[in-house]
């Protein structure tokens, strides 16, 4: 079984496409265990402190992740939010986002703490991705918001995928690297690979994010 947690990026809704859970799931090689069952518990809109409190409170998340053979975890880019209404105001550097940083990264510490109790310790893969930018990105983002954006937003995220891996690395988790495969060393326009947003990934970016995870 395996069981995807997180934000719109796992739920996949916004594109109307296969996700990368099920896609994931349905490709894994049979010396693998495949194909498996999937289970999409993402969820639009979910905050890195949202899933915290999920995973931590008895629910369809508590049952389906003590189910999962292989757990997958998108989160955290939602928590950043208010961050770009600040930079639109007044500018947000280092100073000014470094602590929503650090709250991510003690909640994904946590959220992967909990899917270790829920599995009651036992085998169980667990790969945490990153992110190729936490908002919009692409031409989508280069029309409506201009370079100076796209400059402050990847390093956001540069940031928070830090993070992220951080977390993941220290609970034993595999951080799965996607910014290289949308954006390769930043210079690549991962504009085929989202969906009319520019924010989510399409049915492209849904198939990269499985590969990358496989």
């Amino acid at each position: 079984t395996v069981v995807g947690i997180g934000d719109s990026v796992t739920a996949a809704s916004v594109c109307g496409c296969t996700g990368f859970v099920e896609s994931y799931a349905a490709n894994l090689p049979a010396a693998a265990g495949g194909p498996a069952h999937a289970v999409n518990l993402g969820a639009n809109g979910l905050t890195a402190a949202g899933l915290r409190t999920l995973m931590t409170t008895p629910g369809p998340t508590t049952a389906g992740v003590a189910k999962a053979d292989i757990l997958l975890v998108t989160i955290g880019a939602n928590d950043l939010t208010p961050l770009l209404s600040q930079w639109q105001a007044s500018g947000c550097t280092a100073t000014c986002y470094s602590p929503a940083m650090d709250a991510v990264g003690s909640n994904v510490a946590a959220i992967l703490s909990a899917a270790k109790n829920l599995r009651d310790h036992r085998p169980t893969r667990v790969l945490v991705t990153d992110y190729w930018n936490v908002f919009a990105d692409g031409d989508v983002a280069r029309a409506s918001d201009g370079p100076a954006y796209l400059r402050w937003s990847d390093q956001l995220t540069r940031a928070l995928n830090s993070r992220i891996c951080t977390a993941a690395r220290n609970a034993g988790a595999t951080c799965v690297d996607l910014y290289t495969p949308f954006k390769g060393n930043g210079s690549l326009n991962p504009t085929a690979l989202l969906a009319a947003d520019g924010d989510h990934p399409n049915a492209a970016g849904n198939l990269l994010i499985s590969a990358a995870l496989m």
